[in-house]
Parts: structure tokens; sequence; C-alpha cells
């Protein structure tokens, strides 16, 4: 392919100030500088703000996150004495101590979770063991403590449901048909339905069982 017509994304782009530790990045992504993922993926087509955090996170395909936002910020051990990391990271301190593996192996299997077609706003945090849907938006500066419904806008501290973005049947519909698996070349011949905001011919067009 010529350069001069090369797309911007022909392939996955990490800025080289980027860290990562564990980490599983697919197809067509992009990450912005500043960024840390650590024992977490990213699925094809998504991509990162700029000084974006994510840990213990799987996160799915085409979905869109903005700058400074924290996925799995780790919890302190609030039922201990303290709560101070010289408990789990005592070496930090003491030469002749060891860490508590077990204490950061419970913490890695608290995952989040974040569906395809998602939008993560500016400075949102998603706290560890949160499931995001398909299709949902989490609104700027929303600290989302619980699980997020498909299809659904929340925003707050702590987020709360503040409407769906689809009728339930059309919300069902968009998970059955999951364009987000189509080949490359089947989701660009269709670009123009994807650009259009008549939703229920979509369905209608892409999914037998949709009822209207």
């Amino acid at each position: 392919m010529d350069a001069s017509h090369r797309p911007k994304i022909a392939e996955t782009v990490i800025h080289e100030t980027v860290r990562l530790r564990e980490a599983k990045i697919g197809r067509r992504c992009e990450v912005l500088c500043n960024t840390r993922i650590e024992y977490a993926s990213l699925g094809d087509y998504s991509y990162l703000g700029e000084n974006c955090d994510v840990a213990d996170a799987a996160i799915g395909k085409f979905t869109a996150i903005a700058n400074s936002v924290r996925i799995g910020a780790p919890n302190h051990p609030m039922g201990r004495p303290s709560q101070h990391r010289f408990t789990y990271c005592p070496e930090y301190y003491e030469a002749t101590a060891t860490r508590d593996r077990d204490f950061f192996a419970e913490r890695r299997s608290d995952r989040v979770t974040i569906g395809n077609d998602c939008w993560i706003g500016h400075a949102a945090i998603i706290l560890p063991g949160v499931t995001v849907g398909d299709g949902a938006v989490i609104a700027a500066g929303a600290v989302v403590s619980r699980n997020a419904p498909p299809y659904t806008i929340l925003g707050g501290v702590p987020a709360r449901p503040i409407r769906k973005r689809f009728p339930d049947a059309i919300a069902e519909s968009l998970r059955r048909i999951a364009w987000w698996d189509w080949p490359d070349e089947i989701i660009f011949e269709r670009l123009s339905d994807f650009r259009s905001e008549a939703i229920e011919q979509f369905c209608q067009r892409y999914d037998p069982a949709f009822a209207g």
C-alpha cells in the first residue's frame, strides 16, 4: 500500500511512553501517551486516551476510553488492623519480610470487564469487580462501583443509571447482531448504515429475530 494512502491506524499504535505489563493489545488499537496497562487486555479497535491507568481488566472491541480514566483502581484491605501497604508489601520497609502474595492473587482475580462499543468519559473511575455492559456510556468524572447494564448511560458519584440509550428490544437486537465481530471489510462496506440514526432499520436489516 502506498504510504500516502495508508490509514492512520492500519495497525495498532502505542505511544513510546506507554507502560505495559502482561498486557494483551488487539488489532488496530491506539494507546496514547503516559498510559499504563497491566494484567489487562484491550480488544480490537479500542483506544485509550492520555494518562489512563488500567489494571486487572478485560476490555472489549471498539470501546472508546477518554483521558485520565482509571480502570481497576485497587482497594486497600479495610478489614485488617491497618490499611497501609506495609501489611502486603512489607519488603518495602523491612528487608527480611516477604510480601503477601495471597493478597495480590485475590486482587488480580477481582477483575473489571468492559464490553464492546462502550464509551468511558474523561476521568471516570471503574472499581474492581465491575462489569460494564456492551454499548454502555460512563459519564465524565463518574465513579462506577456497581455493574453498568448494556446500552445504558451512567453518571455521578457513585454512578447511577441516567437513561437507556435505546428501548430494550433494540439493545437486545444490537447484542444479537454483535457487529463488532464482523470482518473489517464488512464493517466498512456498511459504513453508511453506521452513520445513520435510523436504528430500527439497522436492526431490521441485520437481525432476523428483531420484531420492531
